[in-house]
């Protein structure tokens, strides 16, 4: 009985689905006046190319000047600025050019992610809480 526990447990969890998330990088361009993001899901930026709303990348992929105390990195205002999509990356060029030795953060929304309520169940997801990553760098 033993025998037939072991091979039936590694095939449950060796064919768990491990749903791939999107590597996203952060570039800076332009002599460090602007930056670009590149590997975002190419059916969510379609997607939102299309949509004439003003703003609507920035509830994607808002860009934060980082405060001295990163406790309150979550009530930062983002930064004022024009996106553009070019050769499926983002381009953001910030109204103020980017301060020298100044730190940022790119807070990248996953709204694709964590749909599943084994996630709610096991904590890596609240409810009413969209999962972000927050991709820092500096000028």
């Amino acid at each position: 009985m033993k025998k037939m526990v072991w091979p039936f447990l590694l095939i449950c969890f060796g064919c768990r689905h491990q749903p791939k998330q999107p590597a996203v990088h952060i570039t800076l361009i332009n002599n460090s006046q602007s930056i670009k993001c590149t590997g975002l899901d190419y059916a969510i930026t379609g997607e939102i190319s299309r949509d004439s709303v003003p703003g609507i990348w920035q509830g994607l992929i808002p860009v934060y000047r980082m405060p001295a105390d990163t406790d309150m990195k979550d009530y930062q205002k983002p930064l004022p600025g024009v996106y553009r999509l070019k050769d499926s990356a983002v381009v953001f060029t910030p109204d103020t050019p980017f301060v020298k030795n100044q730190t940022y953060f790119v807070r990248y929304f996953k709204f694709d992610g964590g749909n599943d309520s084994w996630d709610i169940i096991k904590g890596k997801k609240k409810l009413g809480k969209t999962p972000y990553t927050d991709l820092i760098f500096k000028q």
